[in-house]
């Protein structure tokens, strides 16, 4: 399914187009079923509940934060989907691994979508001063999860791709391919001012590649894609005083920060059969920052 190693040429027509000619139904996730990984709060919940009002089935990831049991039931409720939250290790592919194949097996045998959400900052301000423990653990979270949550969803599409069946032998209906998106940021593209992470920014560059990478590798049974946001109110930008978050609005042509219902359609683009000639690109959505 993928390119000709030998030549660099790809087989014609390995990816389908949806049938029809009509847009809306093409942002339908009825009967799917999606994972999105840091979901217990901010950006990750709101993409969980956007891909839940399109009829999508969520298994949402957490790590320490218990509220997503909560609100997963919340989901459940809300939107009449089936929706469980999963406490995962990001950092161990086994945990994940084993995370990704029970909720497969949980929730109809198939996966439709994973977004791998998960991330942490930098706090520590110049990289010569920080400490060598923290860039680990950035990297290891933001790039190396991604790279687990990545290998163990594809594994699923690629046999998908090839069998057409849901995991017990069904037919796989309503399927054109696996879907993968990465929560990356404008700071992949930039080096922010005054905020000083360079780790943090080395990390999300590295998402945004991966995912174009995975893209040309995936080809027959997968997209791989990104979304960018700017600075976006949530917990994880907390640590920012009032005066560097002035600072970063005198810098965003919007002059405010975006919220988290801001990235929804992004997402839900991507997860649909509305993207499915979108696979390699990266959606950034940072109220023109980096237009500036």
């Amino acid at each position: 399914m993928a390119a000709d190693m030998n030549t660099g040429k790809f087989p014609h027509s390995n990816m389908p187009a949806p049938k029809g000619d009509l847009v809306m139904p093409l942002f339908s996730l009825k009967g799917r079923t999606a994972i999105v990984s840091g979901a217990g709060a901010g950006i990750g919940l709101a993409i969980a509940q956007a891909l839940a009002e399109a009829g999508a089935n969520i298994a949402i990831w957490y790590n320490s934060n218990k509220k997503a049991l909560d609100e997963a039931a919340a989901i459940e409720e809300r939107y009449g989907v089936k929706c469980k939250a999963y406490q995962v290790n990001i950092n161990a592919y086994e945990s994940v691994k084993a995370s990704v194949d029970e909720i497969v097996s949980d929730f109809n045998g198939r996966l439709d979508v994973f977004v791998a959400n998960s991330g942490i900052a930098w706090e520590e301000g110049p990289f010569v001063d920080g400490s060598l423990e923290t860039m680990h653990n950035v990297l290891k979270v933001n790039i190396e999860g991604t790279c687990y949550c990545a290998k163990a969803a594809a594994l699923h599409w690629r046999r998908q791709a090839a069998e057409r069946t849901t995991l017990d032998g069904g037919p796989l209906e309503n399927y054109l391919s696996g879907s993968f998106i990465c929560t990356a940021s404008m700071s992949g593209h930039i080096a922010n001012v005054p905020n000083a992470q360079a780790v943090y920014n080395a990390s999300k560059a590295a998402v945004i590649h991966v995912c174009k990478s995975f893209a040309v590798e995936w080809t027959g049974f997968a997209r791989a894609n990104s979304v960018s946001p700017g600075y976006i109110e949530t917990e994880m930008t907390g640590f920012m005083s009032e005066e560097t978050k002035k600072v970063n609005r005198d810098r965003i042509p919007m002059g405010r920060e975006g919220n988290a219902v801001e990235l929804k359609g992004a997402y839900l683009f991507l997860a649909s059969d509305a993207s499915s000639y979108a696979t390699g690109i990266d959606i950034l959505i940072d109220g023109g920052y980096c237009a500036a």
